[in-house]
């Protein structure tokens, strides 16, 4: 890969990666609900996610998942109930008194549910697969390590994507302030909720 294809691959990849999705709104909830170490963790399982997805995407499962219906929808409709579920939980979330707490590094939650929350996000959402499979190809060069290319290409989008959650987490908990108020905090939760579920809904037919 030369460095012109690999500029113009770094910019789909940051475009991809930094509109709005499933992913940023879980850690904009995670910064909300919990805090930056919950971020941090939820972020790590998503990117790991995505190492796997590129990872079955080079192994050929992305030519699967395009050209077989059944498959392509079964993912899918794992996907959609996942975000459906999260959107759920947001929306009858019930410990409001601890959210308000100003002071964050005494709660308590689990990193490994956190972490589990964020990598379910990304591999049961078969867009990254698809992404991958018909992407990479354009910006390989057949002539050179295919390996190497590979680790550059998944590096590169897993890093920005580790960037862009971390950032959008900085800035919703920099904004939640303005949160301090148990009934802006409750409609917040329920806004947040409903767009998962309608992202769980679209993804289910589009």
């Amino acid at each position: 890969m030369d460095l012109q294809n690999y500029l113009n691959y770094l910019v789909i990849a940051f475009f991809t990666i930094t509109s709005p999705g499933a992913a940023i709104l879980l850690a904009i909830n995670t910064a909300m609900s919990l805090d930056l170490r919950a971020v941090f963790f939820s972020t790590i399982g998503n990117i790991l996610g995505l190492f796997i997805l590129s990872s079955v995407a080079m192994l050929g499962v992305g030519v699967l998942l395009k050209t077989s219906a059944l498959f392509y929808t079964a993912l899918k409709i794992i996907g959609a109930i996942y975000l459906i579920y999260l959107g759920v939980m947001q929306i009858r979330n019930k410990h409001i008194s601890l959210h308000l707490a100003k002071e964050s590094k005494h709660r308590n939650y689990s990193i490994k549910k956190v972490f589990k929350r964020g990598f379910l996000v990304a591999v049961t959402n078969p867009k990254p697969i698809l992404f991958f499979s018909a992407i990479f190809p354009l910006f390989m060069d057949e002539k050179r390590s295919i390996t190497l290319q590979f680790f550059i290409m998944t590096g590169t989008f897993m890093f920005i994507s580790f960037c862009s959650l971390m950032f959008y987490g900085y800035i919703s908990k920099r904004a939640k302030a303005w949160f301090f108020d148990e009934q802006k905090l409750k409609l917040f939760y329920k806004i947040s909720g409903s767009l998962f579920i309608l992202m769980g809904i679209g993804l289910a037919f589009v």
